[in-house]
């Protein structure tokens, strides 16, 4: 330690590791252990202590060791990710605006005239903001601060602005009223888990703002986590109307100054409510009294790499851990959560109408072997004959199909080449609006040829199966007048972009939306009357024990965007299993059936929740070295009579970014210590080298 600077359990250093200086937190011994024996001569002194960095709260240093065990994952890793903001550890740059001062310059021009227009309230313009608002180049704006018409200030701190939990409060149905006194007697002190578990529409938000406002009311901070990035604007209006200010937001698509401001805001207490994605329940919140999560059922809360945790039981802990309450709210619970709450271990709060007493969409299957679509087409004549008559009426159609691209498969006509992509188990994606050939796992990329490169022919290149882009080729040519947007990650990367077309399908500038999973997201689109689900049976065909489960929360997710106020709702299914339960249940409106169905399978099979399942993923660049090394860790499974040791077999997608894949997994009973077991057989199992690497995820989500 530097002489006569206090450090203590959570401070940042700075830490000199052979040539490199590095950014660190100084960690508490564990309880219990005895002090290093290290020779002084071998330690080196920190090189400083970051006194303007808020030191990590000893809860977070409890989350991050709780998350490390229950993962195995080094408690580095995870304290990295709460390291995620650089700029947070570095000193705050000054940051300014520009504001109307002077009078205006000697020469005027259109473009001048909308600034000076625009920056007439007197504001404080982020001097980007106002270029965009005013619809002029930055130049223009740098002109008139040259001129002193405009004149640079500093700009307030917008995220730690003071919120009102008293503003505003929406008229609740009585329903909602009901649910609300309940939820605020549920978090009104320490530790609890509240399901929320109301449909489509029922207005579930508004009945967990009041538990917001009981927090913020009493002096806490809360955290709200949401599954989709394009999600946090319109939902931070939402905040802003209910609570007079704008909360901080949190998520990869802020810049790193932006997740510096709001690290530090949190980490000082001064940001009081955080809307973000699944990392920000890693923020050092000192004084956080509620955590809710959004649609909790969404597999966006899972993480994968690195670190493998499910938010939304992450978020659990982080509120047992911090004696704070936890809010899970879905229309379509997972059945994890809602075991639970059958079991007693969460509280249950059932809203069961939607608000204003608008009515459920109407749902129906369409039975593709009775109703097919025309040869070269893939909507049903039935279904193009429901958007005809909602575009009659002036109300909106969506088509919803989770699939990328135009076409899943390319391949030769002549001598049936097929493009596969050459890293990757896996078929390249036709993207025709792009002109290329794309990998969704690798990312690997290449134009479309104009003939075979196997045989040379040409002309002879043909798509199998759509895709989104093949949807709106379709829809363009049976409504041409219509106005079509189509919501898909690979036409709207920028976030700015996606939000932009969101509020055009709000505000009814778009008749027809064409879109993937995006679509599902918790949107709110007041003109949507027809949703039409283009192959119902997609997300059933996979060796996934929560296939039926993820197809129905889809699918009911993305019909309940229909009919949410005046409009009635109707929503179409194509598919040619309508007797499979997923659908039986969905068009029935029976979803109590289809969750008891599946609750009593997944007893019966011992799966989540009722068993517990870890998975192990040996991956090489050489085949036979990675499947030789996942046979030696499977021959050093320590025996046990409840622990079952699956594998190892080829990965579904057996090669990704030319690495082999070979899956383990680990099947035990719900009280098994299952990381006991995996931590004793890590301990005999061959090391892993070379190209060879070895993924452990407790609670997988993704078998493929």
């Amino acid at each position: 330690m530097p002489e006569g600077v206090p450090v203590r359990p959570g401070s940042f250093v700075v830490a000199p590791l052979g040539p490199v200086n590095y950014i660190a937190a100084v960690w508490r011994r564990p309880q219990g252990a005895p002090a290093p024996k290290i020779p002084r001569a071998k330690l080196r002194a920190l090189l400083g202590v970051l006194d303007d960095v808020p030191p990590l709260p000893p809860i977070s240093m409890d989350f991050a060791e709780w998350v490390a065990d229950y993962t195995l994952t080094p408690a580095g890793m995870v304290l990295r990710m709460m390291m995620s903001a650089s700029a947070a550890f570095q000193p705050p740059a000054p940051r300014y605006g520009v504001r109307l001062a002077g009078p205006p310059p000697e020469r005027m021009t259109p473009a001048r005239t909308r600034v000076l227009e625009t920056a007439e309230n007197g504001l404080i313009w982020v001097k980007s903001l106002l270029a965009e608002a005013a619809g002029v180049s930055p130049g223009v704006i740098d002109g008139l601060v040259d001129a002193g018409t405009l004149v640079a200030e500093p700009l307030p701190d917008t995220i730690a602005q003071e919120l009102d939990p008293s503003l505003l409060r929406a008229t609740l149905s009585g329903e909602q009223t009901k649910a609300a006194e309940q939820l605020l007697e549920n978090t009104a002190s320490g530790f609890t888990v509240t399901l929320l578990d109301g449909v489509t529409g029922s207005g579930k938000t508004e009945v967990y703002f009041e538990a917001i406002a009981q927090a913020l009311s009493t002096g806490k901070q809360a955290l709200v986590m949401i599954p989709e990035i394009a999600l946090t604007s319109a939902f931070l209006a939402r905040c802003e109307e209910r609570f007079g200010a704008r909360p901080a937001e949190w998520h990869s698509g802020l810049t790193q100054s932006a997740r510096g401001r709001t690290w530090r805001a949190v980490a000082k207490g001064k940001a009081q409510l955080v809307v973000g994605a699944r990392s920000a329940l890693f923020l050092p919140f000192p004084n956080l009294g509620l955590i809710v999560v959004d649609e909790e059922h969404d597999q966006a809360y899972k993480q994968d790499d690195r670190v493998s945790y499910q938010a939304r039981d992450m978020a659990v802990v982080r509120g047992h851990l911090g004696g704070c309450p936890v809010v899970l709210s879905s229309a379509t619970p997972s059945i994890e959560s809602l075991v639970n709450a059958t079991q007693g271990r969460y509280r249950h709060i059932p809203l069961r109408a939607r608000y204003k007493a608008a009515g459920l969409p109407d749902l129906k299957a369409i039975d593709l072997r009775k109703s097919p679509p025309e040869r070269g087409s893939w909507l049903s004549p039935v279904l193009t004959e429901a958007m005809a008559e909602t575009l009659a009426r002036g109300e909106q159609a969506l088509l919803f199909l989770n699939r990328r691209g135009y076409a899943p498969l390319t391949l030769c006509r002549k001598c049936g080449y097929r493009f596969e992509c050459p890293n990757c188990s896996a078929w390249m994606v036709e993207h025709r609006f792009r002109h290329r050939l794309e990998c969704h796992h690798c990312g690997k990329f290449a134009p479309l040829p104009e003939a075979c490169p196997s045989c040379g022919a040409e002309d002879s290149l043909v798509a199998c199966g759509p895709g989104v882009e093949r949807i709106a080729e379709e829809v363009e040519a049976l409504f041409p007048e219509a106005r079509r947007a189509i919501l898909s990650s690979d036409l709207t990367p920028r976030i700015a972009d996606l939000r932009e077309t969101l509020r055009e399908i709000e505000d009814r500038e778009v008749d027809i939306v064409i879109g993937t999973q995006l679509v599902a997201k918790g949107h709110h689109f007041p003109g949507l009357a027809l949703v039409g689900v283009v192959d119902a049976d997609l997300g059933l065909a996979q060796g996934d024990p929560r296939a039926a489960e993820r197809t129905f929360q889809l699918l009911s997710q993305v019909t309940g965007r229909a009919g949410r106020e005046a409009i009635p709702g109707r929503g179409l299914l194509q598919t040619y299993m309508p007797e499979h339960p997923v659908i039986r249940a969905l068009v029935a409106g029976d979803r109590d059936a289809f969750y008891t169905q599946e609750i009593a399978g997944r007893r019966e099979a011992g799966m989540p929740p009722f068993g517990r399942l870890a998975s192990l993923l040996i991956s090489g660049t050489d085949r036979a070295a990675a499947e030789s090394h996942a046979r030696a860790v499977a021959r050093a499974a320590p025996p046990a009579e409840t622990i079952q040791v699956l594998g190892p077999a080829e990965a579904p997608l057996s090669v990704i970014r030319g690495r082999y894949r070979f899956r383990l997994l680990v099947k035990a009973p719900r009280e098994a210590d299952i990381q006991a077991y995996l931590r004793l057989w890590m301990a005999d199992a061959p090391k892993a080298r070379g190209s060879i690497r070895l993924a452990i995820d407790i609670d997988p989500y993704n078998f493929l």
